[in-house]
């Protein structure tokens, strides 16, 4: 008889044991070994049952046990030392507090609200699908552990992502199982009286969302997840936070108003309620939550708050937001119908006190190729940003491209968006058993050879195990009988090189790519002396039809009794999957079309536990790869190279690497039986690379790089330093029409005709027409370099010229300038006016720019050979 209402019954625990529910409360737990240790000692037999999930383990202790516990002193000796342990590390000083506040004083913000669709803290709190929601997680955790005052915003998805299986035939499957939030370490945010906490969005027809808000603590970081299936919604309302990236437009769309706007909201109620510093910078993790802009915009519009007009609200909420953009795809953004996004906006909708038109305006592709019809959540988040970055240097160089058009004249490599490389949670993703043999953080350099080799084949020995019982369940899942998967105990072998690929199943990362000569690969994983074996794990999107059938493709291979032993699927890809194969394999293997990656944390989790890495150079490994580090995949990236013959190519290039160069060397033994040559590249790995791949680096930089300016132009920018910037901003778009540069003149020391020597002077002389503009609202610049075929300069620098004189009867100012050739070859110059004000982040924040007219150029420009 199926129950018509579900509710946890949470057990009381004994007075001794009070703590307890503290340290289950907090998601540090996911991350401190000892802590975990304490709640396997509560009950070791139910603890594997309840999925390493503190909360869910003390649902359903015995009281019996939970009265034993609490006389037994050894355990409440371990009790008191774990809640003093997390007391200390919620309320000590840490790196923010001491280290960063030394070097950067009170530019430092007061905190930081942090808005990401996905956060990947714990299986235990399943809110995520891939990369982008696991390091959003790191993230949180690395900034609880250095102490950065972050607020986490996002959704509470009530059937989170999915859960992944497989039919017989290989077809994979989506389950969506409920998730109770009395059962997730959540709790809900209340209001003093005790009511709780909710936010409210308006929408078209009178309708109404509401959302109340839940938090998780994630060290000393606080995350809070709206939730709208609340009884004060209609049904629809209820099921806008049903799945993570489900739905149609509006449903996506309602999200991202949820997230954003609803988002913004609730951080002022959580700030008002707790007493928590106010953040001065937010952070959108990709454009998804790019609404929240337009929250703060309406809540400058307040008397309260300034009562700043549109145009000088935007510049203050500029001035304190950062934006991270993740993919190096268009296909990878949000984009609305323009129609759509307008119904939601202005009197009958959300942010009355700010026009539509203007809303729209802000999501407008504006650039060529751009489409009038949509609206572009990227665009926008990117001119609601004042600091922008990708997420690898790469990609960074690949979103200036993108997003040129943004930035009309500009060469791609002023626009103004930065990188900050990914980096990952050591403490979530590095094998206990690692961090006990004293091989991570650089103490793989005074480790003994056979040590660390026996650590490896410990790893591998584990995935082993963990990759039969979980093949087994999938098996059982499928519909095969016990009787028929006695050959599962023969799957993978501790002693055979491992290969490790898991991750989602797009197209680019090219899941298949490994089956492009079946044979081959049949060689090599049945090779006589050098075999190989393989653990591929990944969900498609369950909309993705395409990536549905590269799983099947790849699992009917692995399903074949010639190979089964040596490769396998895993379905359901997730933490506490990853947490076991990113250690126990030798090779990480990384196969995208290059540049589409735009970090690809994966291979760094694998990294850190002495995994050896087998990728393109693409994302991170473009950066960072060395020889000691593994190895790159040659890419046939030219334009021309067709689709099929590029990855036959590639496919070609990865198998030569395994044949020639990889399992060589993992099989070359000396006469003490270890490959020498191999474990000194695990050794580096763990020493020289492992440090780099750390979020602790990547937080720091954005503390440095990103929060701290972005605070201090916060500050600057009250109510009447914005309204002065956005008038000085009108005043300039409307004059620029008649900015101009006029005649350049040029004296070339030291040469004649078109040549000068190295070393020597050119003395330039301009006249620059400025309207109704004065010579301190522009910079003149003169921008030299090399020259290629077409006349374009390549990595110019930049040589301010300055004011030489009154403007004269035509209102033209003079401008000169010497500009010293420091380089051989061909050596060309320009000269342009760019808009200049102290409350500007760069010169190209505006995108205006004046430059000679070509036939001014080519009279007057100097071309040196």
């Amino acid at each position: 008889m199926k129950a018509i209402r579900r509710f946890s019954v949470r057990p009381v625990l004994p007075e001794p044991l009070r703590p307890l529910s503290e340290l289950a409360r907090n998601l540090r737990w996911s991350w401190h070994p000892e802590t975990r240790e304490l709640f396997r000692a509560v009950d070791p037999e139910a603890w594997p049952a309840a999925g390493g999930d503190p909360v869910r383990l003390l649902g359903g202790v015995s009281a019996a046990r939970l009265e034993s516990l609490a006389s037994d002193g050894a355990f409440l000796r371990r009790l008191a030392t774990a809640a003093d342990g997390l007391r200390e590390y919620l309320t000590g000083p840490r790196w923010y507090q001491t280290a960063a506040g030394a070097a950067a004083g009170d530019g430092l913000p007061s905190a930081v609200a942090y808005f990401s669709p996905e956060f990947g803290i714990t299986g235990a709190l399943p809110q995520y699908s891939g990369g982008l929601g696991i390091l959003a997680g790191d993230h949180l955790k690395t900034a609880s552990d250095l102490g950065v005052p972050l607020i986490g915003v996002g959704l509470l998805y009530r059937h989170g992502y999915f859960r992944q299986s497989l039919s017989r035939d290989g077809w994979q499957q989506e389950q969506y199982p409920l998730l109770d939030p009395d059962e997730l370490p959540l709790g809900l945010l209340r209001e003093p009286g005790g009511r709780p906490c909710r936010v409210t969005l308006t929408l078209p027809g009178g309708r109404t969302l509401h959302a109340v808000v839940r938090e998780a603590r994630v060290g000393r970081v606080p995350l809070l997840l709206l939730d709208s299936d609340t009884e004060e919604n209609e049904p629809r309302e209820r099921q806008v936070t049903d799945r993570l990236y489900g739905g149609g437009s509006e449903h996506r769309l309602l999200q991202e108003m949820l997230l954003g706007i609803g988002g913004v909201r609730a951080v002022r109620a959580y700030c008002r309620i707790t007493g928590h510093p106010e953040p001065e910078v937010f952070h959108t993790n990709e454009g998804h939550a790019g609404f929240l802009g337009l929250e703060r915009v309406r809540e400058l519009g307040e008397e309260e708050h300034g009562g700043l007009d549109v145009d000088a609200a935007l510049e203050a909420v500029r001035a304190g937001t950062v934006f991270t953009t993740h993919t190096p795809v268009p296909a990878g953004i949000d984009r609305f119908d323009r129609e759509l996004v307008a119904r939601h906006f202005g009197d009958d909708g959300e942010l009355p006190g700010v026009d539509a038109a203007r809303v729209l305006e802000l999501g407008r592709e504006t650039y060529p190729g751009g489409e009038p019809g949509v609206f572009n959540m990227a665009v926008m988040g990117l001119r609601l940003a004042q600091r922008a970055n990708g997420v690898s240097r790469l990609h960074g160089g690949v979103s200036r491209e993108m997003f040129a058009g943004l930035w009309p004249g500009f060469d791609a490599g002023e626009v103004p968006i930065t990188s900050v490389t990914n980096g990952v949670h050591g403490p979530t993703w590095t094998a206990p058993e690692v961090l006990r043999a004293g091989a991570g953080n650089g103490g793989a350099r005074t480790l003994p050879g056979d040590a660390l080799w026996a650590l490896r084949r410990t790893l591998r020995e584990r995935l082993v195990a963990e990759v039969r019982e979980r093949l087994y369940a999938s098996w059982r899942q499928r519909g095969a009988a016990a009787a028929e998967l006695g050959w599962i105990d023969g799957v993978l072998d501790p002693d055979v090189l491992t290969i490790g690929f898991a991750r989602r199943v797009p197209s680019y990362k090219r899941l298949t790519l490994m089956l492009r000569d079946r044979e081959r690969l049949t060689e090599l994983l049945l090779h006589p002396e050098r075999p190989v074996q393989i653990v591929v794990a990944g969900k498609a999107h369950p909309a993705d039809d395409s990536g549905k059938r590269l799983v099947q493709e790849l699992v009917r291979f692995a399903d074949d009794p010639r190979v089964r032993h040596r490769i396998v699927f895993l379905p359901d890809y997730g933490m506490a999957m990853a947490q076991q194969l990113y250690p126990g394999c030798d090779v990480w293997l990384n196969n995208p079309l290059r540049p589409l990656e735009a970090c690809g944390t994966s291979g760094m989790k694998a990294a850190l536990n002495g995994c050896l890495n087998l990728s393109v150079l693409d994302g991170w490994w473009d950066e960072w790869f060395e020889p000691d580090f593994g190895w790159a995949i040659p890419t046939a990236d030219d334009p021309a190279t067709g689709e099929d013959r590029r990855d036959d190519l590639e496919a070609h290039a990865l198998y030569e690497l395994l044949e020639q160069r990889v399992t060589p060397l993992f099989y070359d033994r000396g006469p003490d039986g270890l490959p020498d040559r191999w474990i000194g590249m695990v050794r580096r790995t763990l020493a020289d690379l492992g440090p780099k791949v750390l979020a602790g680096r990547m937080v720091e930089e954005y503390v440095r790089e990103l929060y701290t300016p972005a605070a201090r132009a916060h500050r600057r920018l009250g109510p009447d330093a914005a309204r002065e910037l956005a008038a000085w901003k009108a005043t300039v778009r409307a004059a620029w029409p008649r900015v101009s540069v006029g005649r350049v003149e040029a004296a070339a020391g030291g040469g004649s005709g078109g040549s000068a020597e190295l070393g020597s002077v050119l003395s330039l002389r301009v006249r620059v027409a400025l309207d109704r503009l004065l010579p301190e609202d522009v910079e003149v610049q003169a921008v030299a370099g090399r020259v290629d075929g077409e006349d374009r300069i390549t990595a110019g620098r930049t040589v301010p010229l300055k004011p030489a004189g009154a403007a004269d009867a035509e209102g033209r100012w003079p401008y000169e300038g010497e500009l010293t050739l420091e380089r051989t070859g061909p050596f060309g110059f320009t000269v342009r006016v760019l808009p200049s004000h102290r409350l500007l982040a760069s010169g190209a924040e505006l995108g205006l720019m004046a430059v000679p007219a070509e036939a001014t150029g080519e009279e007057a420009g100097v071309l040196l050979r």
